[in-house]
Formats: structure tokens, sequence, C-alpha cells
């Protein structure tokens, strides 16, 4: 996880010196390794090393190739072995990532992004065409902002350069908003008008003048994996997530896997036990860190993940570090306020960061800190990818439905209503009307706006609002190849969302979202994922022997309870009061996202503990003093009238705040 930063002026003009320095000191602590730089033709590109592997060490950045092309990379590369034998005899085993991939760009060009596996983002300068190209990986596990104008490229792996020295106050992008509203923006969008991401499996070549946005690779959906028995399959899978997993234990220092009591984690770290043990992982060790909550054990056991992750460490032989979030609970709770930290923080890029972390994380990072962890393992992606769920037909039946294969549709329709206890027509129907769009069929209760936005906020993003929900084909890809798509989108916004922190600086890595292992879950036949009222139906018959039963039998993994998310807090009646001023005083009335008077209903409900969607009321509430941090901070001009600044102005000095819960990431 090493940081880039660019910035090249189209008629050849260096920046200031100072320029250059103020930039290199916000990089500094997100790469504490290297401050290397590269300066020629008006283009200057900074480079900070976080190393995670042994040949990270040996890189020299920004790197200049034999034609001239200056490369600056920040990932790690899975098929180093493959492009080593297709490319020159100067490559060695021994070769760094951003050699090979220097070789490859000067071997095939543009044409080489699509061969690079693994979690990356690259730039690269070409004199000999003036131009700047810009890419990420397919996935979009790392982060890469850019912003063009009449004068100038300037492109970065934080956002927070790209902000506080562009000279200007930024107007807020309203889509952005509308996304942040379901709580995943489109991948391409930041907050700021005029500064855009790097899209997933995308690059961008910029020319003086003009640019374009280019896909270099894609999933296929008629790449097809089929066997005669269930054990190939068993054996298919087990080959692809061992690769997976080996690949993210590539690090010269000890990794950290999140461990939960869920079946995701848990296959991380014993699938990692089995490479370790073979010989074929390059990290010294791995350890775990899990956390459990034993608040209430007394109505419902399975809560606890400690009773499941135990099991992982008695088969592993050692313990991890454990977090006790029941602890950690009754400390917060002695501190509860309505303040969100964003008062005496330097600039917070997006609403969803700040510079506080939970007591939990700063465990977290606190453990990292001391036993030298640089990369952790992530389950995240394992729910979507191995169907963990509550097990559906749906994407079966619209298979079938879409291929109008309708003697096996009512086979298997009358096996899973005898399954589910159903009747077959409601089942039928469920699976049709993924093909309608959202105007016939309506939007879900928990996917419509919140009462109190602007009517024409609404009407303007109700598509980011919704979540960018998408309607099946009935002619093309298979409807489950389109929902593993869909699916993945989903999981590319909440990546792209999740911006660098440096209280928590580590490399995260997520092997259920490693291209091989998607192609192969996207390829296999959908009653092999998910058998007829069996979740996980391959993941589960791949893994016995690896992990352990109780996991592999364990019902699904129960919700974690956390407070009434229709309920407000009852020992906030004073901080609710101080809220129902901001009605018609509000940044986000000023910018027309919220309705004044309508927020000012659902602050009254939240008072008087009546129902409201109090995550959403959060968020509102979140929005408002994150953007006030904004003006605050020079970054958005302010757009209240001069009364109500007065009011803001007074506002501001209070001391309002909304818990926000962190989202367990073991699992």
């Amino acid at each position: 996880m090493s940081v880039q930063f660019g910035i090249w002026n189209f008629e050849g003009q260096p920046p200031a010196p100072d320029y250059i320095e103020k930039v290199s000191g916000t990089l500094a602590p997100y790469g504490p390794d290297s401050n290397e730089s590269y300066s020629n033709d008006g283009l200057s590109i900074l480079y900070r090393a976080f190393h995670t592997t042994k040949e990270s060490h040996r890189e020299v950045q920004p790197h200049t190739c034999p034609s001239g092309a200056v490369l600056t990379w920040d990932g790690r590369l899975d098929n180093r072995a493959v492009l080593i034998s297709e490319l020159c005899d100067s490559l060695t085993v021994a070769s760094t990532d951003v050699s090979i991939v220097a070789a490859a760009y000067e071997e095939w060009g543009a044409n080489c992004l699509g061969k690079l596996i693994g979690d990356w983002a690259l730039s690269i300068w070409n004199p000999r065409e003036r131009a700047v190209l810009l890419a990420k990986d397919p996935i979009g596990t790392k982060h890469l902002y850019y912003s063009i104008d009449n004068k100038n490229l300037t492109w970065s792996t934080i956002l927070d350069p790209l902000i506080l020295f562009a000279g200007k106050t930024f107007e807020i992008c309203e889509e952005y908003i509308a996304g942040w509203f379901s709580y995943f923006p489109a991948v391409h969008l930041t907050p700021y008008v005029g500064i855009k991401s790097v899209p997933p499996s995308s690059s961008i070549l910029v020319h003086p003048g003009k640019h374009a946005v280019n896909k270099y690779w894609d999933f296929d959906p008629d790449k097809k994996v089929r066997y005669r028995t269930d054990a190939e399959y068993e054996e298919h899978f087990r080959t692809v997530f061992a690769t997976a997993v080996q690949r993210r234990l590539r690090s010269d220092r000890p990794v950290l896997a999140e461990l939960s009591g869920g079946l995701d984690s848990a296959s991380i770290v014993c699938m990692a036990d089995t490479v370790i043990a073979r010989g074929t992982a390059e990290t010294p060790r791995l350890d775990t860190i899990s956390w459990y909550d034993d608040t209430y054990d007394h109505l419902e056991p399975d809560t606890n993940e400690r009773r499941f992750f135990t099991k992982v460490e008695e088969k592993r032989g050692r313990a991890g570090w454990h977090i006790d979030l029941r602890s950690l609970k009754k400390d917060a709770h002695l501190h509860r306020s309505f303040e969100f930290g964003f008062n005496n923080d330097p600039l917070v890029v997006t609403p969803s960061s700040n510079r506080k972390l939970s007591e939990q994380f700063k465990q977290y990072a606190a453990h990292m800190l001391s036993e030298g962890h640089r990369v952790t393992l992530s389950g995240i992606g394992g729910d979507e990818v191995t169907a963990g769920d509550v097990p559906t037909p749906t994407p079966e039946l619209q298979n079938l439905l879409s291929r109008a294969r309708f003697f096996t549709l009512a086979h298997q329709l009358n096996a899973w209503a005898a399954k589910m206890r159903k009747p077959r027509l409601p089942l039928l129907w469920t699976a049709a009307r993924g093909f309608f769009s959202r105007s016939l069929t309506g939007v879900p209760i928990d996917m419509r706006p919140a009462p109190w936005l602007h009517p024409g906020f609404v009407r303007r993003n109700r598509t980011a609002l919704c979540g960018y929900p998408s309607r099946l084909k009935l002619f093309g890809p298979l409807p489950s190849f389109q929902e593993n798509v869909a699916m993945l989108n989903v999981l590319r916004r909440l990546l792209e969302y999740s911006p660098l922190q440096v209280e928590m600086l580590c490399e995260a890595r997520f092997p259920y979202l490693d291209r091989d292992f998607l192609e192969f879950m996207y390829a296999v036949p959908r009653e092999q994922i998910v058998g007829v009222g069996k979740r996980r139906f391959l993941m589960k018959r791949a893994l016995i022997g690896i992990v352990p039963d109780e996991l592999l039998n364990r019902r699904r993994k129960a919700p974690v309870q956390q407070e009434s998310t229709q309920e407000s807090p009852k020992d906030s009646a004073t901080e609710w009061s101080s809220l129902l001023e901001l009605g018609p005083h509000t940044i986000c009335s000023s910018m027309k996202f919220i309705d004044p008077d309508r927020l000012g209903e659902a602050l009254q409900k939240a008072q008087h503990n009546q129902d409201i969607f109090i995550c959403c009321l959060m968020r509102t509430l979140r929005l408002e003093f994150w953007l006030r941090h904004l003006v605050i901070q020079g970054v958005l001009a302010n757009p209240m009238s001069p009364k109500s600044h007065d009011h803001f102005s007074s506002l501001e000095a209070q001391k309002l705040h909304a818990p926000i819960q962190p989202k367990n990431s073991a699992s």
C-alpha cells in the first residue's frame, strides 16, 4: 500500500516548490519507507513506499523504462511467474513487481493492463506521445483519484492534496451524496465536482486538451466450467481458493487475518494454514484477531462469535488476539454524546471518514503496530461470492426461464417448494419479476429514499438513491452471471467508499475478490453454488477436513445485536432538543438535499422515541456537520443566507454527535 501523486502542466510549467513540499508532507504518513520523485517537462511525480514484500524493498520508483516511459506502481503482482516467462530474458524470479510491469508495458503497451493479475493502481507517463495513462485492477482494491482542467492533470492515491492545494473552493457532487445515502456511491465519483476516481478494470488516457476512459478487461459471460462429478468441482474450488489465499500471504512480515465465527474468515485462516504447511507461503507467520460480544448470550448464544472462532484456534493450535466488545460498549456508553468528530479535525475528505477511530479499531491498530503487521486478510466478499445468504432458488429459476428449459424448471420448482414449504407460484413470480423494471414491480421499502429528502433531489438521483438497481436481461448472459456482476459492483463501491486511514496503516487483502477465483465461481453451474435449500453448497463440500465441522455445519451467522434502528437513544433528549434548531438552518436544505420542514418532523419523532429510520437520520445529520466542516476548512463556499450563517456559527460551538457503529468485516 504505497502512495503516489502526480501533476502535469500541459504547457510545461513546473509547479511551485512549496506546492510539491506541501503535497509531499501530506503523503508522508501513508508511505514511511521512502521519499522519491521525478520531474521533467512540466511533470512532477511523487512516490512514498509502504513495503509489504521482500521485492518491494529493492524497488526504485518512479521507474524509468528504456523507452523513456515513467511508471509509478502501487500494488501486488500475482502472476509474476507467468509474465516473466512471456517477457524478455532480463527478468528473473527476483525481479521487482514494478520492473515486470514496466517490461510488460514496453512489450504490449496499454494492452498489458488486462494481463496484470493482482491488486494495483498504476500511472504511466509516455513522453513520446505526451500522454499519461492511469489504471486500476479489475476489482478496484486500490484508490486512484484524478482532476483535469485546461492547464493541468493531477492524480493521487489520496484525495487530500487534490483538495487542499487546489487553490479554490469546490462544488459538492450531488450524485455522490445520493449514492452515499444508499451507503455506496458510484465507483467513479468523489464528493467533489471536478475530481473523479479511476474506475475498476478501466484506464484513463490523458492528452493535453482531451482524455478518454477505456475498459481494458471484463469477466467473460461465455466462460463455462463443467464437470461430470461433484468431486471435480470440489477439487477445482480448493485449488483456486488456495491460490487466492496463497497470493495474499506474500509478505516479508507476519500477516494478520481477521477471524470471526463465520465461515468466510474461518475458511481463509484454515486454508492459509494448509498453504503454509505445504511450504508455499512467503509470510513467516499468520496471526489472527477476533472480536466478540457475550451481551446477548442469555437470549441467543449464536450471537457470540467466541464459541466458533475458538474452534479454529483449537484446530491451528494457537490463540489469536481477542477484543471484548462488551467492555468497550460500557465505556462508550459513559461517553455517549452527539458529536461527529469533525469539529477539531484537519480536513475530513468524505462524509464516511474521520480521524477518530472507534475504541475497537484503536485496539486493532495498536495490536498491529506492536506485532509489526502490515498486511491484513479480510473475508469481505465471501458471503456474496459463495452464496452465504439464505438459500434461494431465484437465480437458478431465472436461468431456466431465460433458456426456456421448462421441464427442468418445473422439477426444480417442485423441489424448492417442498424444501421451503412454500407454494410454487410465489417462488416462480419472485424469479420472473427480476426481468421487469422497478416502475412495474415497485421499490422495496428498505431501498426507498427517506421522506425528508428534497423531492427535486430525489427525482434527479433516484437511481443512486436506490443503490443503482439493474434489471435482468432476458437475452444475453445468464441471469445468475448478471446477478454476480451486479453484486460485484456493490463490492467495488464498498471498496471505493472505504478511504485509507493513516491511523490504521495496513494493506488490506481480500481472497474472495481474487480475479481467478471469481472467474471460476461465475463459470460453474448455479446449482453447484446453491443446492436445494443448501447455502454455500460447493464451498462446504470442498472444505470438509480443512475447516472445523462446527463452522461448516453452523446455521447462518446470527446478526450482531445492536440498538434498535427504529428507536432513538432514550438518554439523549437534550441533544435531540438542540438538534431541532437545525431544521430551517442547514447547509443540506440550502443545497436542496433535504426538505427542512420534514427533517424537523423527523427530529421531533426521534426526540419522542417514535418510529423513525434512525440510521438514515443519523446519516443526514452526519452529512450536515461534514458540510459545515468543509465550509470551516475553506473547501466549500458557504451556500447559506447571511441570516442562516449567523445561526450556523452559533450551532458550530455545540457538541452534537450521533453514534456510528463500526462494520464487522471479519466474517
